[in-house]
């Protein structure tokens, strides 16, 4: 069975499970997402730690160099702390997901025309931008009869294809929420605000939704017998970028 291709249980403290933060972690906003780690400790769990900095340190950092020296200063730290923290990923868990590489390079692309034409609204697009792209995958995916959530993802659980299929249409309803809700709030309120809602509103919506999910996962969660080696044809694939 491949290794990422196997079923995990949803319950926090179940021996192999996922906690309410590991189920989240690389589901959360992009931002937050693209810095996801498997990082392994020697008993084969996922370390919180590490997990924990790579996915919060750039949106942190992020957020305390908009305190000190405003937007553009912010924008081209946390460039840098997001290919840093990418680069550590990969170096830790020697793979790069989808989902991780699409955001750092949307996030180089309009940080850098922000920077650029010293114009804060191309990074402040770039969440509306990056959930649209993904609620549109998702639902495209649909379209031709696949789901592609392990894709965007790089899903570990396993599902039949019913839960893979509702799943998907919640997550793409979420992001398309997502990016409404970034339009709302950096249309209506200062920077400040907007920077805040960035990196304290995102993450705990996200994670609420997240564990809401749970019981439609419990109730279309494959048992271990019938787990299928590679990914299903009519549910979601798998692929990292370096070719494992």
């Amino acid at each position: 069975m491949s290794r990422k291709w196997r079923r995990n249980a949803v319950f926090p403290h179940s021996p192999g499970a996922q906690g309410p933060f590991d189920l989240a972690a690389p589901l959360l906003e992009p931002d937050v997402a693209l810095t996801q780690t498997e990082q392994k400790t020697p008993n084969g769990a996922t370390s919180p730690l590490v997990k924990l900095v790579l996915e919060l340190g750039p949106l942190v950092v992020f957020f305390i160099a908009n305190a000190k020296a405003g937007i553009f200063v912010a924008t081209g730290i946390f460039m840098a702390a997001v290919l840093v923290a990418l680069v550590a990923s990969y170096v830790l868990t020697r793979h790069l997901p989808v989902m991780p590489v699409v955001s750092a390079v949307v996030v180089t692309i309009f940080g850098g025309l922000t920077l650029f034409f010293q114009d804060e609204l191309f990074i402040k697009l770039k969440p509306t931008i990056v959930n649209t792209l993904f609620g549109l995958v998702l639902f495209g995916g649909l379209a031709f009869g696949k789901s592609l959530l392990g894709y965007v993802f790089d899903s570990v659980f396993q599902l039949d294809a019913e839960g893979w299929r509702k799943l998907t249409v919640r997550w793409a309803l979420f992001f398309f929420v997502l990016a409404g809700l970034n339009e709302f709030v950096w249309r209506m309120f200062p920077t400040d605000v907007w920077v805040s809602f960035k990196v304290f509103g995102v993450m705990p919506i996200t994670i609420v939704f997240a564990l809401a999910q749970l019981p439609l996962m419990q109730r279309h969660a494959l048992p271990e017998a019938e787990a299928p080696a590679s990914p299903p044809a009519s549910g979601p694939g798998e692929q990292d970028l370096d070719g494992k």
